[in-house]
C-alpha cells in the first residue's frame, strides 16, 4: 500500500504490541498520525502451551517498517502489554515466551504462591494464569532449565526494543505491571525477585525514554530506514494511555483517573502532587484484582481492572453489530429506557478469576430479545463493573474514558450517571496509547484533540445499581458509597 508524501513528514514510528492486535503507526513532529498498520495476533502453541506470537510479530513489524520507511524518520518507540517476559541467550531466544492466558499447571502455581511477596509490598495481586510474570519465570525455568540458566531476561516492550537495536534493557513500567518482581514503594526489585536470582538476570534497567540506540545495520538495510534512527527504551501500554492524557491541561499533574478501555478496562488514578500512594494501597483490595502500577517516572499509581473488551465481545457473540460502531448510538441510546424499566441486566462475571467480582457468576437477568436493548444492557453492565474499580482505587474529581469504547454512548453516559461527583471527559481521538509513547520523544507536545465532557443518561440508574447490587450480593462500603 502506498502512503503518499504523507511519509515524507514522518518523524517518530510506534510500534504497539498489544495483546489482541499489534500496530504500528508513523507519525509528525507535531503529533500527527500519518499513517497507520494493523495485525491480529495469531494463536501459537508449542508443545500443547500457548506462546506469544513473536514470529509473526516479527515479520509484521519489518513489512511495516519497509512500507512506513521515509528519510526523515528520527526516533522508534515500542509499546506492550505488560504481562510478557522473554528470556534472550546471546542473540536468540533461549525459549519460546508464555501467552498469560496460557493455565499453569495448578501444582506449580500452588508452589510459586508460597514463594511470592504480599500484595503490601510489591502492590501485585494473585492472578490466574500467566498474569503474574514470576508465575511465568517460575514455569519457565522449569520447563527449560538449561536454557533459562544463563539467559538474560527482558520485559515484552524491551523485548521490541532489543529487536530494534540489540541493545537488551527492562524499564520500570513494564517491571512495576502485577508482576511480582517489584516493589513500588522502594523502587526496587522485590524481594522474591532478589532471592530467586531474577533481579540479577534482567537486562540494566533505563528510563522509558532513553535512547537505548541506533535501528540495527540489518533492519535498516532491509527497510530503508536511516540506519541512526534512534530507539527508546519504550513502556507499557497503558501508561503510554496514561502519558497521553496527562498531556489535556484537565488531567496533567492533577488528581484524576484514565479508564484505558480494549480488551482490558484499566482504571489508573494519578493522585497528583501531594497525595500519598501508601496510604491508597492500604485501603485496595487484592482479591478484586486492584493493583498499583508504576508510571514512566517510577512513581505509585493506583489501579484496578478488568476484561471489559473480552466480556462485551462475548455478550454479543452473534450479533450483527458491536455496541461503538457510530451510526448505531442513537439507537442504543433510545433502548436505555426499556432496559431500566424492565430491570434487563447482566451479571458478572465472564472472565473468572478477574476483575472486581472474580468469582461472580454470569447469568442474564429478563434478558431483552431486543438486539439494541440487549446491547445497550451489555454497556450498562460494562459501566457498573468499571464504576465498581473506579471505587476501589477511590478515583474522584476528574475522569477520562480512553480507548475503544469511548465511543460506547450508554457506556460513557452511564458511568457519568453512576458517579455524578466527577467530571467524566472523552476525548476525540482514538490513538491514545500512540500518542502517549511519542510524548516520550517530546513531552511537550499536546494533544490535538479536546476533551468532551460527557453528559449523564437522562434515565436515573440509582434504583438499577442497587437492584444490580442486591443480586450479585455485593456488601461492601466502597460500593455502599454510591447508592
Amino acid at each position: 500500500m502506498a502512503w503518499g508524501k504523507d511519509l515524507d513528514q514522518g518523524f517518530a514510528i510506534i510500534v504497539d504490541i498489544g495483546k489482541t492486535l499489534s500496530k504500528v503507526s508513523l507519525w509528525s513532529a507535531k503529533g500527527h498520525m500519518l499513517a497507520r498498520r494493523a495485525r491480529e495476533n495469531a494463536v501459537v502453541v508449542t508443545d500443547g502451551i500457548r506462546r506469544l506470537d513473536v514470529d509473526g510479530i516479527g515479520a509484521f513489524l519489518r513489512e511495516s517498517l519497509r512500507e512506513l520507511a521515509s528519510s526523515n524518520v528520527q526516533y522508534i518507540v515500542p509499546v506492550a502489554h505488560g504481562a510478557g517476559v522473554v528470556a534472550l541467550e546471546g542473540e536468540a531466544l533461549a525459549c519460546a515466551p508464555i501467552d498469560y492466558e496460557q493455565p499453569l499447571p495448578p501444582e506449580m502455581l500452588a508452589q510459586y504462591r508460597q514463594q511470592r511477596g504480599g500484595f503490601d509490598e510489591t502492590g501485585s495481586p494473585a492472578l490466574p494464569d500467566g498474569l503474574n510474570l514470576g508465575a511465568q519465570l517460575h514455569w519457565l525455568e522449569q520447563l527449560h532449565g538449561e536454557a533459562m540458566a544463563s539467559a538474560t531476561f527482558l520485559p515484552w516492550a524491551q523485548y521490541w526494543a532489543w529487536f530494534l537495536s540489540g541493545k537488551a534493557v527492562s524499564e520500570v513500567t513494564s517491571l512495576g505491571c502485577h508482576s511480582d518482581l517489584w516493589e513500588p514503594a522502594k523502587g526496587d526489585f522485590s524481594a522474591l525477585a532478589y532471592q530467586r536470582g531474577w533481579a540479577k538476570r534482567f537486562a540494566p534497567i533505563t528510563k522509558a525514554s532513553d535512547v537505548i540506540g541506533s535501528l540495527r545495520a540489518d533492519l535498516a538495510a532491509e527497510t530503508g530506514l536511516p540506519s541512526d534512527v534512534k530507539i527508546l527504551a519504550g513502556l507499557h501500554d497503558s501508561n503510554a494511555a496514561l502519558l497521553a492524557a496527562r498531556g489535556f491541561a484537565e488531567i496533567a499533574d492533577s488528581e484524576a483517573t484514565v479508564l484505558s478501555t480494549g480488551t482490558w478496562f484499566i482504571a489508573m488514578r494519578s493522585l497528583g502532587q501531594s497525595a500519598d500512594a501508601t496510604l491508597v494501597l492500604s485501603t485496595m483490595q487484592e482479591d478484586r484484582d486492584c493493583l498499583i502500577n508504576v508510571d514512566a517516572f517510577g512513581v505509585p499509581v493506583p489501579s484496578a481492572r478488568f476484561m471489559g473488551g473480552r466480556e462485551i465481545e462475548l455478550l454479543i457473540d452473534g450479533e450483527a453489530q458491536q455496541v461503538d460502531i457510530a451510526q448505531d448510538q442513537p439507537d442504543l441510546l433510545a433502548a436505555v429506557e426499556h432496559v431500566v424499566e424492565t430491570g434487563a441486566m447482566v451479571l458478572p462475571t465472564l472472565a473468572p478469576g478477574n476483575g472486581p467480582h472474580p468469582d461472580g457468576q454470569h447469568r442474564w437477568i429478563n434478558r431483552p430479545n431486543d438486539a439494541d436493548a440487549r446491547r445497550a444492557a451489555v454497556c450498562i453492565y460494562a459501566a457498573l463493573v468499571a464504576g465498581t474499580s473506579l471505587n476501589l482505587i477511590g478515583a474522584k474529581q476528574t475522569l477520562l474514558v480512553e480507548g475503544r469504547f469511548a465511543k460506547a454512548q450508554v457506556f460513557v453516559r452511564a458511568l457519568a450517571s453512576l458517579h455524578p461527583d466527577m467530571a467524566a471527559f472523552t476525548a476525540d481521538a482514538h490513538n491514545e496509547v500512540s500518542f502517549g509513547a511519542l510524548r516520550l520523544v517530546d513531552p511537550a507536545l499536546r494533544p490535538k484533540s479536546r476533551l468532551q465532557r460527557v453528559a449523564p443518561l437522562p434515565d436515573n440508574l440509582s434504583a438499577y445499581r442497587k437492584s444490580w447490587h442486591n443480586y450479585i450480593k455485593i456488601n461492601d462500603s466502597s460500593e455502599e458509597k454510591c447508592l
